[in-house]
């Protein structure tokens, strides 16, 4: 496939480097030159230096013979127009835009053929503000990734002594919970995959992937940890996009409070928000801190733009009594080093919106993709279709599906219905199939097997 990426800032960057890995042919444009360089020197792509909307630009980067165009600059005027220029002069098939302004996304008759012929928008603040309001839901979880329209839940978090099936086998857990069906797809032990069986003992500080209905999670993560109590009172440093967002979706069910030290920008938040309480202050000041109680905060959001304030907010609430703690990392080096340490959670904004774009470029008829472990894993829904003469999976039992190694089926969701996959389980057509690929690097692999053959009408 030939894909065009505009912009080759944090979020245009890592697409590139997924997409260069499996065989696409990738060209990315951005004005700065030495970021393109960089990108050259690490990846299999092309480069070209000017600017992402220009007609002759999208000309010297191939536009008449692309099949897709992905626009991820940091202007959504120049995203939209790139988009426009896209469709009228060079007929790219599918376009897809990064539109951050809730006064363009909350408009959708703009986004058509007829006014601006955008097929996907993606809002980066909004894929991020969603996930973290999950995980708010989830006190514990260090992922909560919907698929089948939220029908299903791949949770992951870390197991602790005192969880009932610490030391463990598997094949316990639906004694300890017989009533609930739940599928453990990966475990990562030392940073190292493991593909789980019944027989694969749970051990104290592994990550475990799991699927499960959203109303049972709570009681399988209580397998693996001891419940954290829910959470009622939440502190957001940073009134920026994702700040405001967070605190709207939140402020009718949570007590919550939101720091933001820009006086302009803090007078704008106090007139749109109706319950949460707005600060004007540094989240790093330490009297602020206290007067706010900070130590009665079960969950401190550090979400500002910069790196480095974030993770030193984050430190300075947990040193001081805040109960959990999340930072918004944009550098990815930074993630794993941050998680380690004194702060509960990192959240990665451009691995949370690279699961969207993916789901768009993947083969077959994918309905979902998550990037995991900073982007060596992905978590993926496809559709069957076909029957069993002209699918691989169709009408197959599970154990009979020759899978790419490291790879499990998870569950499958047929109609409303979710099922947990077992060995015996047939897939049948129309089944939302979700999949666990320890290395992403096996995706074409996975979207092979949903191709329908010529047999199929």
């Amino acid at each position: 496939m030939k894909i065009i990426i505009l912009g080759a800032g944090q979020v245009g960057s890592s697409l590139a480097a997924n997409l260069a890995s499996e065989a696409n042919d990738i060209v990315i444009v951005d004005k700065n030159q030495e970021t393109l360089l960089d990108l050259q020197d690490r990846l299999d792509l092309v480069t070209l230096c000017g600017h992402a909307s220009y007609p002759d630009i999208l000309e010297q980067a191939g536009a008449q013979d692309a099949d897709m165009v992905i626009a991820v600059t940091n202007s959504d005027e120049t995203n939209m127009v790139a988009c426009q220029i896209a469709y009228t002069q060079f007929h790219i098939p599918t376009k897809i835009a990064r539109i951050r302004s809730v006064e363009y996304t909350s408009n959708p008759k703009l986004f058509s053929q007829e006014c601006l012929p955008i097929d996907v928008l993606i809002s980066p603040e909004q894929i991020v503000t969603d996930h973290i309001e999950r995980l708010i839901e989830y006190p514990g979880a260090l992922q909560v990734l919907d698929f089948a329209g939220g029908r299903a839940r791949l949770v992951a978090m870390r197991a602790y002594y005192g969880g009932p099936l610490v030391g463990h086998d598997l094949s316990t857990l639906h004694k300890h919970i017989p009533d609930v069906d739940a599928r453990v797809a990966a475990i990562y032990r030392n940073g190292r995959a493991i593909l789980p069986t019944g027989h694969t003992v749970i051990e104290a500080d592994d990550e475990v992937f799991f699927i499960a209905n959203p109303k049972d999670i709570r009681r399988v993560m209580s397998e693996f940890s001891p419940l954290d109590k829910p959470f009622k009172r939440l502190m957001i440093a940073g009134g920026g996009n994702i700040g405001m967002r967070l605190a709207q979706a939140l402020e009718t069910r949570y007590k919550t409070k939101l720091i933001e030290q820009d006086p302009e920008r803090s007078r704008y938040i106090a007139d749109h928000l109706q319950k949460t309480i707005v600060l004007l202050g540094n989240a790093a000041d330490q009297d602020l801190l206290i007067e706010e109680n900070i130590d009665n905060i079960d969950m401190f959001c550090a979400l500002t733009n910069d790196d480095e304030a974030n993770v030193l907010a984050g430190m300075l609430a947990k040193r001081m009594g805040a109960r959990k703690v999340l930072s918004i990392i944009n550098r990815p080096a930074y993630v794993d080093l941050v998680e380690s340490g004194i702060i509960d959670i990192a959240v990665s904004p451009q691995q949370a919106t690279i699961g969207s774009l993916l789901t768009h470029v993947r083969r077959g008829d994918v309905a979902m993709v998550h990037s995991l472990r900073r982007g060596a894993a992905e978590a993926m829904e496809a559709i069957a279709h076909g029957d069993s003469k002209s699918s691989k999976l169709v009408g197959r039992r599970i154990e009979k599906i020759r899978l790419p190694p490291g790879t499990t089926i998870g569950a499958i969701v047929r109609g409303e219905e979710v099922i947990m996959a077992h060995h015996d389980t047939v897939i049948e057509q129309d089944d939302h199939v979700i999949l666990f690929l320890v290395d992403k690097r096996r995706a074409p692999e996975v979207e092979r097997l949903f191709q329908v053959g010529v047999m199929f009408m």
